[in-house]
Order: C-alpha cells, then structure tokens, then sequence
C-alpha cells in the first residue's frame, strides 16, 4: 500500500469513528437511560389495584417483602415489566441495526415489512392451524425470517443492496403481507378473529415468567451480536466503496447485521405481539439525545425499554377500567412523535 493510500486508510477510519473511545455524553445518557429504566420499573410493579410503595417493591425485589407483597411483585406485575424492558430493547436494537443498513431513518423492521412478516405468519397459525401460544410464537419467528430473506434477495442488484432500494421493496412487501393478513382474517371463525386482533394490537396483558426466559435468552443472544456489527454498519454507513477500502466485507456483515435485526424483531414479536413505532423513534430519540454518530445499538436499545416501558405504565393507568394494548398507545405517542418531527423539519426548512 503506497504513502498515500494508507493516510486515506487512516483518515476514513477516523471519520468512522475507529479510534475514537466513548464519548463521555453517551455513557451518561447510557447511565440516565439504565437509571430510567428502573425507575419506571418500580412504577410499574407498585402501582395498580394494590398499591405499593417504592420501598416496599425494592425489598420485594431483594426478597425483603411479606408474602403478600412478594407474591403480588414477583407473581403478577414484575413477569409483564421485565417482558416490557426486554421488548423494547430488542426493538430498539433491531431499529438501529436497520436504520443504519438502509442508510434511512424510516429503516424500521416494522415499515419495511419484518413485522408484517411475523403478523401474517401468526395470523396464519391461529387461522388456518389453530396452534397455541408456542406455536403461534414460533410461527412469527419463522414468518419475519422468510419475510426478510424475500426482501434481502429482491432488493439484491448489481452485487449489493441499495438502502432505498431494501426500504421501498420493504414496503412493498409488508403491504403485500398485511393484505394476506386480512384475507385470512375474513376467512377465520369469529373466536380466531378475536384472538388474532388481541395478538395483532400487541399486548403485554397476561405475560408471566414463560415469556420473560425465553424472551431474555433471546436478546442476551443477540444482543452482543448487534453491538459487534454496529463498527462495520459505520464504515458502511460512509459508503460501500470506502468500507471496503478499509477492509470490510461489505455483503457479509450487512447480512449478519440483517440476521440478528431480524432475530431480535422476530424474537419481540413473539412476546408480545406487533408493536410499533419502537424500532423507528428508539434509535432516532436515542442519537438525538448522545448526538453521536452511528447506529449507537446500545443507547437504541435503552431507549427502546424506556419507550415500552413507559407506555405500558400510560395504557395501564390511563383508563383502569378498559386498559389499552401497548400496541395502540406506542402507535399513538408514535404519530405524535411523528408530527413533532415534521413540524421540526419545517422549522428548519427541510419539509
């Protein structure tokens, strides 16, 4: 490599960020975020029907609580909480991982079809199979895989995946698969109907310690393996031809870093359903918040269980007669969000 081809090297590695350590902004946003999370996770578990206090719940938690407390802590409320922080740091980190491969910020896997993928195969076992909570969760699985494999192998040209290219064949394809998923419906008996809208809203009501392991095995699996795709997705994020200047093997890490978006949609999905707006305004608010660069996986994710969490705690005590889905009330602080950042846009002009 000649003088100048390795300080062009060099000077693209710092543009991507290479040798820059973490910026002290982010690691305290990390810290905010983290203490967020469990302070709304208190919130949670001490509020409803039988209020408890906060140190009361922190001593339920440390196995301190009287059996009443502890079998209301540990048995009815703290199963639907943890469900809620693991949900929404998968969504998080599938949005971020997403964002940066499509090079958009409308890159969410429930804009680009993932999610549809996961409804219309559940829809498909509750309609047509009749399976239970198991299968229908495997079937959501299987179903945002094959949907991203069809996406990935469309949006394929020229020897590469163009970010506009994967967003608008996305949207293609997730309105293909919505249409299926209400041509089943109109074909479905009227309880399948019902089961299937309660799963369609996304929904954290009756979820216990059965959803909580193997929702935690899924996001402490893959988790780690967003975190390590994010440096190449940088590099990739300048472009492909600078990426491979500098060494990466661009198809083979923006299919790993698919893969795992994919899985931690897929592996959301089955726990609680379709929930949407997460995986788009996570990672944007999160890279608002550190001001970095980069997908930022980690912030996306903390984020993405405050999000959840929080909106669970609203759709919960906002009406205590009628509680609403999660699904609808993050649909509903997602517009909002929406139209704030329109309205930002065109305050500077750009919209």
């Amino acid at each position: 490599m000649t003088t100048g081809g390795l300080m062009l090297r060099i000077g693209l590695l710092h543009r991507a960020g290479v040798f820059r350590t973490t910026p002290p902004r982010v690691v305290v946003v990390g810290a905010v975020l983290t203490v967020a999370c469990a302070a709304l996770l208190v919130v949670a578990v001490g509020t409803g029907d039988y209020p408890i206090a906060p140190l009361d719940v922190v001593d339920a938690l440390l196995g301190r609580g009287d059996t009443a407390t502890s079998f209301v802590v540990e048995t009815l409320r703290l199963p639907r909480a943890l469900t809620a922080l693991l949900v929404g740091a998968a969504l998080g980190a599938a949005g971020a991982v997403f964002q940066s491969i499509a090079r958009n910020p409308l890159g969410s896997p429930d804009i680009i079809g993932f999610t549809a993928g996961s409804s219309a195969a559940a829809v498909f076992e509750i309609a047509v199979i009749g399976g239970g909570t198991a299968a229908i969760a495997a079937g959501s699985i299987v179903g945002g895989l094959l949907t991203a494999f069809l996406v990935y192998t469309l949006a394929w040209r020229r020897g590469g995946v163009q970010g506009y290219r994967l967003v608008l064949i996305g949207i293609g394809v997730s309105a293909t698969l919505e249409a299926l998923t209400n041509y089943l419906l109109t074909r479905a008996r009227i309880e399948d109907i019902q089961r299937a809208s309660v799963w369609l809203a996304g929904s954290l009501n009756g979820r216990g310690w059965e959803h909580v392991w193997p929702t935690l095995a899924g996001v402490v699996l893959l988790l780690p393996v967003a975190v390590a795709v994010q440096r190449p997705l940088r590099m990739i994020e300048m472009g492909d031809d600078a990426a491979r200047a500098l060494g990466v093997s661009v198809e083979r890490a923006r299919l790993g870093a698919l893969l795992a978006g994919t899985l931690l949609t897929a592996v959301a999905t089955a726990a609680a359903g379709p929930v949407t707006f997460v995986a788009l305004a996570a990672p944007q608010i999160g890279r608002r918040l550190t001001g970095a660069t980069g997908p930022g996986v980690m912030t996306a994710a903390l984020t993405g269980s405050v999000l959840l969490l929080a909106s669970d705690v609203l759709a919960q005590r906002l009406f205590p007669s009628t509680p609403l889905p999660v699904g609808v009330m993050t649909g509903g602080l997602g517009g909002l969000y929406l139209v704030w950042l329109l309205a930002q846009e065109a305050r500077k002009g750009r919209a």
